[in-house]
């Protein structure tokens, strides 16, 4: 596999990684992955796109190459400067977006906040808690919110990465994380997601306070609601039939955009992209060509 060249931008001080894959004459793409995850992920979907698209994925602050934020500053509105900045400095706009679960809600976020700026978007997972977890969070007042904020920014910030003695023993991990995988995407995926310690022990390359980044500093439901509303753009929804996310047809939050289909997966989960790519490149290139 002919990789892509890596690349920096400076996004509130951060220095932040991301990959091109040339192509620079044709139509901008941004690939914007999930969390605790890398830009190297999108590979295979790269792979397929470069030949028609300009393909730029980054890594999102605390996760892959960039760097981790000081403070351990995690929270939606961060991400979503980050991406407005390497749209910006890059000169994307009109750029199409495809996007994953974390990465999906900091992509339709923006795409509510710079409707003008975004062609297209097609977000794998990205409407976060169902309408019933939502109630279910807006039954706990603000002071118990808070409460339960530090606590767990407390926690977290004695968790020490994991080690694995092995690359063998990493890509083991990632393997159980996603039994849909195969063997070389495993490797595949944890040769660009971990790092070797000094004692030769491996590590995952996320910083571990990106667990707890989406508190109570984030947006609501209800302004993430309001941003989908202003969304100009058409938007593809997907989900695989195995995953914990909920149908948002079903559950109703696909009435908060103006223009958006859903496609499920059966035989996927959470990470549709990976689990059934050729039929996610179909849908995919059948909406980009729309």
């Amino acid at each position: 596999m002919e990789g892509p060249t890596s690349h920096f931008y400076f996004s509130q001080r951060l220095r932040l990684h991301y990959v091109d894959w040339g192509n620079e004459t044709a139509p901008p793409l941004l690939m914007v992955h999930g969390g605790r995850d890398h830009c190297r992920n999108w590979d295979w979907v790269a792979q397929r796109l470069r030949d028609r698209y300009h393909v730029i994925a980054p890594d999102l602050r605390g996760h892959g190459d960039s760097a981790w934020a000081v403070g351990g500053n995690y929270e939606m509105t961060g991400y979503i400067y980050d991406i407005a900045q390497i749209i910006h400095q890059k000169q994307m706009a009109p750029v199409t977006i495809i996007s994953h679960s974390l990465g999906a809600a900091v992509a339709l976020n923006y795409c509510g906040v710079f409707p003008d700026a975004v062609a297209r978007v097609v977000a794998i997972e990205g409407l976060g808690p169902s309408p019933a977890e939502e109630a279910e969070q807006a039954k706990m007042p603000v002071d118990e919110r808070l409460r339960a904020w530090v606590r767990d920014r407390r926690e977290n910030s004695g968790r020490a990465p994991r080690r694995y003695a092995t690359l063998d023993d990493a890509v083991a991990r990632m393997a159980h994380e996603n039994p849909h995988l195969s063997a070389d995407q495993a490797r595949h995926l944890t040769i660009y997601g971990a790092h070797q310690n000094e004692d030769g022990t491996y590590s995952w390359k996320f910083d571990n306070y990106v667990r707890s980044g989406l508190g109570v500093g984030g947006l609501s439901h209800e302004d993430q609601h309001r941003l989908w509303r202003e969304i100009t753009a058409p938007v593809l929804l997907v989900r695989g039939e195995e995953s914990w996310a909920s149908d948002p047809v079903v559950d109703g939050r696909i009435k908060h955009f103006k223009n958006a289909r859903l496609v499920n997966f059966e035989g996927a989960g959470h990470w549709v992209h990976h689990d059934r790519l050729d039929g996610f490149m179909h849908e995919v290139e059948t909406f980009l060509a729309e």
